[in-house]
């Protein structure tokens, strides 16, 4: 899970926030850098395909490596060659090909989403879901860092002339991004295929169709009923204020005079030491105090991170604030992240793993992604500040979704018990 968690993080920051710094530097304006983000809107439709992934085999792969295994290999595939094609252009000079090219990884790294998740649900009992949602995360955050610091690092050890933009540094970095992806393929390959799920036999193509692209989610609606109008609504915004301030947060490093091996030096220090401190207590906070409580106490410390940011703005080229910011920011992400996804994983059957999970993880982006397309313009016309103290107010409603889900169960704990004593 460490190192599955760290392919599946790797891609996400090079089409997001890594490239915006790369777009930036480049010149590029922030309004355009903004809408090019719902490039990552491919994660919020991946439900859509996610019944293939499920179900269908991929010849000759899906024989030797198995369901989940074959599609992991075919998804890393798709993004090793998207990124390789990112390193050949030079967004100043032709743009559209760096967006079809991110598209591309996108795509892939959505699909490897969908297949892994159902690899680490069906790989263990839900007993050791947050233990295994802990480790992913580590893995996943790791990976964040290396593809967001560790690629200006790397760009930075190859650029001619300090604070100039050199296009062959970027594209050396990417290139090496490319070659990290490797790390997921291993593992791939020397990894065990859990035990397929013994699902009913098909007789038709009828059949086949509503057990793979309607049976999921009636399964899901039937459990929950209409409790699942507030499961929902929560998973759809409790990302959105990181999502929607993460995406101005390397122009904002540019525009504020940071360098690249500053921004990179301190993500790598003080964000490591803090993602792995948030994603460890996460884990253990979960399993002591219960999923709904740290998801609340999450939300709280997104929100306050965020202000933090809008404290920075204020500071011009602050770099010992910029520390303190980027820890907080870190810790409180990672405490909120392992949280999520041990929620996420406990809502979800095991017979509809992949479908299901896709689901409430494409409805996590959906919103934010779209939402945070405009975020270039509102900077623009508003400025940072009042940009990363927006992103802290749109996140409020998460609490008041966070505590309807809670008393909805303390009502339906009671109702059993009361069923219960009458049949005693």
């Amino acid at each position: 899970m460490l190192f599955l968690g760290f392919s599946a993080g790797l891609p996400l920051l090079l089409i997001l926030g890594t490239l915006s710094f790369w777009l930036r530097e480049a010149g590029i304006d922030r309004s355009t850098i903004g809408y090019l983000t719902w490039v990552g809107l491919i994660y919020a439709f991946k439900w859509v395909w996610a019944p293939l992934v499920d179900k269908l085999p991929i010849p000759f792969l899906t024989r030797f490596f198995g369901r989940r295994r074959s599609w992991l290999l075919f998804a890393q595939t798709l993004i090793i060659v998207g990124l390789i094609g990112m390193a050949s252009v030079d967004p100043k000079v032709a743009l559209n090909p760096i967006v079809w090219c991110a598209l591309l990884v996108a795509f892939g790294s959505a699909t490897q989403d969908i297949a892994l998740d159902a690899f680490r649900i069906e790989s263990a009992d839900s007993d050791r879901q947050a233990a295994l949602s802990a480790t992913y995360q580590t893995g996943y955050r790791l990976a964040l860092i290396w593809s967001g610091a560790g690629v200006l690092w790397l760009a930075a050890r190859v650029e001619v002339g300090s604070g100039t933009y050199d296009v062959a540094a970027w594209q050396f970095a990417y290139l090496c991004m490319a070659a990290s992806i490797g790390i997921g393929v291993l593992t791939t390959l020397f990894s065990k295929e859990p035990v397929p799920v013994q699902l009913a036999r098909v007789r038709n193509a009828k059949e086949w169709l509503y057990q793979t692209l309607i049976e999921p989610f009636a399964e899901f609606l039937g459990r929950y009923r209409w409790h699942a109008v507030i499961i929902l609504g929560l998973i759809a915004i409790y990302r959105i204020s990181d999502v929607v301030m993460g995406i101005m947060a390397n122009p904002f490093y540019v525009d504020m005079g940071y360098t690249k091996d500053e921004v990179a030096a301190v993500s790598k220090v003080f964000g490591v030491i803090m993602t792995l401190t948030g994603a460890f207590v996460g884990g253990v906070l979960t399993l002591r105090f219960g999923v709904m409580r740290i998801l609340f106490l999450g939300a709280i410390l997104s929100a306050v991170s965020n202000v933090l940011f809008a404290w920075l703005a204020n500071q011009g080229h602050d770099l010992q604030g910029l520390i303190w910011v980027i820890s907080a920011d870190n810790l409180s992400s990672g405490i909120a992240s392992a949280a999520f996804i041990a929620f996420l994983s406990a809502l979800t059957n095991i017979r509809y793993s992949a479908t299901q999970y896709a689901l409430f993880s494409s409805m996590m982006l959906l919103l934010p992604k779209w939402l945070a397309g405009f975020s270039g313009v509102f900077v623009d016309s508003f400025g940072y500040q009042t940009f990363f103290l927006g992103t802290a107010i749109i996140g409020a409603p998460v609490l008041l979704l966070i505590w309807l889900a809670i008393h909805f169960r303390m009502v339906e704990f009671k109702k059993h018990d009361a069923a219960v004593s009458r049949e005693q």
